[in-house]
């Protein structure tokens, strides 16, 4: 075999039918290498083209150039690939991209992200991005949590359900609906299937609303179609005969707090319930409260459920407490409101409103501690109807001890007074509320 040896400075050329080989007497390729060979460096100016790559196994490659990787052998970089700052780096058909960090990432045809159930998140940095099997939806990493983003589209439905007026004496099956994006007057959505429907909590998804807890004691849980008018489907029964009940929901769980147990021992209790809402079944037992208590402001973001404040008797709380929504277990002490007493709340991904007798109060959900003034109501009532969009707070009746028809609204992002929303088609208090675009449903 011909050998050519050469100093440090010399030029050197072979040439066999126009190709280069080095530990082979016939070159196959423009440059052929036989045999294990490290480069301290490769440096190629301009922009330049690897029709196919094999062989390399080094997990840490750095490119000061423009790189086009194409299709070509089975070569894997394991690793991590670095790209200069202001470059690009273009992946061809049949190329896979795992975790990495890229300013610029043109990916032909798909590209799949990391996937898996909730429980098998894995550990991120702010911006990650995943795939989670049980929502059916992508979701990214904000810093604290995972957020859906959402890919459903919302109506902005929002719903009050049931209702109760003392004089006369009137307990309503009616539901009734506005949208929250638009100010306006409430309308006819269909009626309840339990008979006592106050005293009621309502909750829900992107497709189904309910209500749980009821006047009656009776255990009945309500859901209803929010696609469509449609009347109250019985979806099955608590774990006990409650009323003055609470709740919030991520996109796939209902939690209810069970409020006031009746009729023996007729006394607040500390009960957790929770039900899967694309399902249709009984209730099972989530965890308890660190206190007893009923009407609690029910909020939620998806990943963590806060309940705020506490109207039982003889002792009310204005004690936050805590609850992740994907597991089961006892709430925890998270923070405290202004004003003691029950209340009614709702929220969207990051703050909740808290609305009672002395104004509204604001919460935020991913941190905790205490809440901070909101503002004024248009009026002050006791047990009013309350749900939430992303941008706003609908408050709708209640009590003062006047029974209101009114509708006032909040815009979440501000601090500042509630304005004139619409009317209800009847007074009412006490009953339940929900949306179709809350804060539990991700909404990105």
């Amino acid at each position: 075999m011909a050998e050519i040896r050469q100093g440090y400075l010399d030029d050197y050329t072979q040439i066999t039918n126009g190709n280069i080989g080095i530990g082979t007497s016939v070159s196959n390729e423009k440059l052929e290498i036989i045999g294990g060979t490290t480069s301290q460096e490769l440096n190629v100016t301009g922009i330049s083209t690897f029709a196919h790559v094999s062989g390399f196994i080094k997990k840490h490659t750095d490119y000061a150039e423009n790189v086009n990787i194409t299709a070509g052998d089975s070569g894997t970089l394991s690793g991590e690939i670095v790209v200069g700052a202001g470059l690009t780096m273009t992946v061809g058909t049949a190329a896979t991209a795992s975790q990495g960090s890229v300013d610029s990432l043109k990916v032909s045809q798909m590209f799949q992200p990391p996937s898996g159930g909730t429980n098998q998140r894995p550990p991120a940095k702010p911006g990650a991005i995943f795939y989670n099997f049980d929502f059916k939806t992508i979701e990214f990493f904000d810093g604290n949590s995972w957020r859906q983003v959402d890919n459903t589209t919302q109506s902005g439905r929002g719903l009050v359900i049931g209702g109760y007026t003392p004089s006369p004496a009137v307990v309503y099956k009616d539901v009734q609906t506005f949208n929250i994006s638009t100010k306006g007057n409430s309308t006819y959505f269909g009626d309840t299937a339990m008979t006592s429907a106050y005293e009621t909590a309502g909750f829900g998804s992107r497709t189904r609303a309910f209500n749980a807890t009821d006047g009656s004691y009776t255990q009945q849980i309500d859901y209803y179609t929010l696609a469509t008018q449609s009347n109250g489907i019985d979806f099955g029964n608590l774990t006990g005969t409650y009323g003055y009940g609470s709740a919030f929901s991520s996109q796939t769980r209902g939690v209810i707090s069970a409020g006031f147990h009746h009729p023996s021992p007729s006394s607040d209790v500390n009960v957790i319930d929770y039900v899967e809402m694309a399902t249709t079944g009984n209730a099972l037992d989530f965890g308890d409260h660190t206190n007893v208590g009923n009407t609690r402001a029910g909020l939620s973001d998806g990943v963590r459920g806060v309940w705020a404040g506490n109207g039982g008797s003889p002792s009310p709380s204005t004690e936050v407490q805590l609850n992740i929504i994907s597991s089961k277990g006892n709430s925890v002490t998270y923070g405290d409101l202004s004003h003691l007493g029950g209340s009614k709340g709702a929220s969207n991904s990051t703050r909740g409103i808290i609305n009672n007798i002395k104004g509204t109060e604001a919460y935020q959900l991913d941190s905790g501690g205490n809440s901070i003034p909101f503002g004024d109501l248009t009026t002050a009532a006791y047990q009013s109807n309350v749900c939430a969009s992303q941008t706003r707070v609908v408050i709708a009746g209640g009590h003062t001890p006047t029974y209101l028809t009114s509708i006032s609204f909040v815009t979440i992002a501000t601090l500042g007074g509630a304005e004139d929303f619409g009317d209800l088609s009847r007074p009412t208090s006490s009953g339940a509320a929900c949306s179709d675009c809350h804060g539990g449903l991700g909404g990105f």
